[in-house]
């Protein structure tokens, strides 16, 4: 029997720390990174942190400097924003899904929120 119910794992991994181990295996320093790409090292800091979003410009310079695909890096940070969003979810409690169930009852699939 099948079910609808989708798996979400809880765990926030920051892409700054996958891209730490993507230096590593370069052996590629932060300090490299930073003067490859052009930045200044305080500025990729709060990126290793998960402080600091990866955009889109970021993900293209990091494919081009480690050569690890940009859509990895936007997938990657879309993946750990929306995993913190559902553990701030979480900690507010089961109060949002109890109002969507009310506002969805009796309407047809396609309808629903």
């Amino acid at each position: 029997m099948a079910t609808n119910e989708t798996i979400h794992s809880n765990l926030a991994v920051p892409p700054g720390e996958y891209l730490e181990e993507v230096l590593g295996e370069l052996g590629m320093s932060k300090s490299d990174l930073a003067r490859r790409m052009g930045r200044p090292a305080t500025k990729l800091s709060p990126i290793f942190k998960g402080e600091k979003r990866i955009t889109p410009e970021t993900a293209l310079q990091l494919e081009k400097v480690v050569g690890v695909a940009a859509r990895i890096w936007t997938g990657l940070e879309s993946e750990y924003r929306l995993a913190l969003a559902r553990n701030a979810e979480a900690d507010r409690g089961p109060a949002i899904g109890k109002r969507n169930r009310k506002i969805n009852k009796g309407k047809p699939a396609l309808l629903r929120r």
